[in-house]
């Protein structure tokens, strides 16, 4: 007689294997960390002799569920920010990370994570995060099996201070992981929109290099995909294989806007995707086609998603919206029935993982991933057996977590009766409680004001500004232009540009944050034509002014940003209480007039259209007596362009605005 170290009978065994066996009554043999026996209860009794039996009447046993994609540590910020867009989601939460991402809050998240899905039913996850090193660690002694993918993006992370880094901390934790039993280690560049080709070859090198996966995320949502044609004149997909990414064994996140085409390369190349119905659902991403998937021969699992933007690690939730997803997005109620939706959680997922030889399903040899479902509860109540995929139906459409008994992983127990055995629950949810107090102190200081979010948002500093100016309403400008190349004036540069400015404006006490200006600059050559574009951020506070003759002298404090993003997103994140559009047709010449020099601007403002041109004249400025000298000097300019006798006005282009049409 076999001796085995577990035996687990008289369950209905559902194996996901090729031929979809199920026994009922079945029993599973486990020696070690491999199954060695699977079929009838009878059978199996007869030939295995177990150190422990566990009696399953009344459960299922099937293979562990696999969570094909999540970020784990992510628990910890979960419902911080809800109900936004992904990108305005991501401009809340990265700076939020920036300030709490550690080795400690990486290996906390991983134990609330593991906690939550070894309640699921999961014993296989795919992560992608930082510090990936930590997570292996503490997940390795939790027990459960996970793909680890260390994150890799242009910009500096929690634990990487250039993606040159990345790559390289990503080399020592493949090098620390690779071969371990229960650890694959991944290379995994966040997006295509938040790397370089560059970026995205070495990530594919050293993934080829070691022989390990590529985990990422791919065609997430319109925007993205819409950016990448406008960008490189091609979809992510085909953008990602020209950079080596499709040579690797992938793991593509999410895949929601792909097309046929798209979908054959994908299966060509090997690549798994990891749908993620909950996430896609609630950040509006929209549902991806895994009928068309399957259809192609795509290996497709199926995933939570960071608990952040799920908001819960539960497998039984995935499966039953991915069945659901599946028939309402073509209208039809057979496409993905129940034993393929669970598969998609078992082995499916496996091989999209590309674990396959190791878990997602029930055989000989495979590692002993398994879980044992109790399907007795009321909900699930009463049972028919005409058919033998009815045993599906239930596990797919009225089973739930809550109702997973007990896990095995790799042989050895990680929840038994419902009791968590390698991992100390309450003590870990006390420890959560304090970073979520830490961060709910930061949150709040961050929203006190425009200035703290914005500050937060890009890492720029606060500066101080002095300037003298002075704008006059003109009817032409032909003596401006003649005097301005006339002898007496130097040109240093010109420049012809056409402005789009969005004021945000805040109704609150902050002197730093009266207004941030959204401005998008396009510089025209003399044939009106695009020479280049850029956005930038300035945050404006409350102005003060000095008042000399023909001039002003203006101080007010200024915050300057590159703005990385869409009008769209910084309307979003920073909630303004009202809004002034401004659009202006503006030539620009800087110049030296006696050994000093100034910007003078001519602008028409075409929105809201403002009849005549605004002569501007500007000079930084750091002292008084500075200040003075140049309030004179303006004065001689205004002479000059043959305009001294203009009265002068005060208001800035927005106050115009506002007046001739109000928000």
């Amino acid at each position: 007689m076999n001796q085995v170290d577990k035996l687990f009978v008289n369950g209905t065994v559902i194996t996901m294997n090729g031929s979809y066996e199920i026994f009922s009554p079945g029993a599973v043999a486990i020696k070690g960390d491999s199954i060695v026996a699977v079929g009838e209860a009878d059978g199996i009794m007869q030939e295995c002799e177990a150190a422990e039996t566990i009696d399953c009447t009344g459960q299922v046993i099937m293979p562990g569920l696999v969570n094909a994609h999540t970020h784990v540590p992510m628990t910890l910020l979960r419902g911080l920010n809800d109900d936004l867009r992904l990108d305005v989601w991501l401009g809340y939460l990265m700076p939020v990370e920036r300030e709490f991402v550690t080795p400690d809050f990486v290996r906390l998240g991983t134990r609330i994570a593991c906690a939550e899905m070894i309640r699921s039913g999961i014993t296989t996850f795919a992560d992608m995060y930082y510090y990936e090193s930590d997570i292996a660690a503490e997940t390795a002694a939790i027990g459960m099996r996970a793909l680890l993918g260390q994150t890799i993006i242009i910009f500096p992370t929690p634990d990487s201070s250039s993606w040159e880094d990345g790559i390289a901390l990503t080399r020592q934790f493949i090098e620390e992981w690779n071969g371990h039993a229960l650890i694959q280690p991944a290379v995994s560049p966040h997006a295509w929109y938040t790397a370089t080709p560059e970026l995205l070859r070495a990530c594919a090198d050293l993934a080829l290099e070691y022989d390990v996966p590529v985990h990422t995320h791919i065609s997430e949502t319109l925007l993205e995909v819409t950016n990448c044609r406008e960008q490189h004149n091609m979809p992510p997909i085909p953008w990602n294989e020209k950079h080596g990414i499709l040579d690797t064994k992938l793991l593509a996140a999410h895949c929601v806007h792909i097309d046929r085409g798209e979908m054959v390369s994908l299966k060509k190349a090997g690549a798994g995707v990891a749908h993620n119905p909950s996430s896609n659902l609630k950040l509006s991403s929209g549902i991806a086609d895994v009928h068309a998937m399957l259809e192609v021969g795509i290996n497709v699992g199926v995933g939570t998603d960071g608990p952040a933007s799920n908001n819960d690690l539960d497998m039984f939730e995935e499966m039953r919206l991915a069945a659901l997803l599946a028939k309402v997005k073509h209208g039809d109620p057979t496409h993905l029935p129940a034993r393929e939706a669970l598969a998609l959680a078992t082995i499916g997922g496996a091989r999209a993982v590309h674990m396959d030889h190791l878990t997602g399903s029930l055989e000989p040899g495979k590692r002993a991933d398994m879980i044992v479902v109790e399907m007795r509860g009321l909900h699930n109540w009463p049972h028919f057996n005409n058919n033998p995929d009815n045993v599906y139906s239930r596990i797919i459409y009225t089973s739930h977590s809550s109702d997973v008994r007990h896990v095995v992983c790799n042989g050895a127990w990680l929840m038994q009766d419902r009791q968590l055995l390698t991992i100390d629950e309450e003590a870990a949810m006390d420890d959560a409680a304090v970073v979520a107090t830490a961060i709910d102190k930061f949150v709040i200081e961050r929203e006190s004001s425009p200035y703290n979010k914005l500050i937060i948002l890009t890492g720029t500093q606060r500066e101080e500004g002095f300037e003298v100016q002075i704008k006059v309403p003109l009817t032409a400008d032909q003596s401006i232009v003649q005097a301005l190349y006339g002898d007496e004036i130097t040109i240093q540069k010109h420049r012809h540009y056409r402005q789009y400015d969005t004021y945000f404006v805040f109704d609150n006490d902050d002197p730093d944050a009266a207004r941030l200006r959204y401005r998008e600059d396009e510089s025209i050559d003399k044939e009106g034509k695009l020479i280049y574009a850029r956005s930038r951020l300035t945050l404006l506070g409350q102005k003060s002014q000095k008042v000399y003759d023909n001039a002003v002298m203006l101080s007010r404090s200024r915050v300057l940003a590159a703005a990385t993003n869409s009008l769209r997103f910084y309307r979003e994140y920073f909630a303004p209480d009202s809004e002034i559009v401004v659009n202006k047709d503006r030539r620009r010449w800087r110049v030296t007039y006696q050994d000093t020099e100034f910007a003078v601007n001519i602008d028409r403002m075409t929105q809201p259209a403002v009849p005549g041109l605004y002569l501007e004249i500007k000079s930084r400025t750091w002292s008084r007596e500075d200040a003075e000298r140049k309030a004179q000097l303006i004065s001689e300019m205004l002479t000059l362009f043959g305009v001294g006798d203009i009265a002068p006005i005060t208001t800035e282009y927005a106050e115009i605005a506002a007046q001739v049409s109000p928000t």
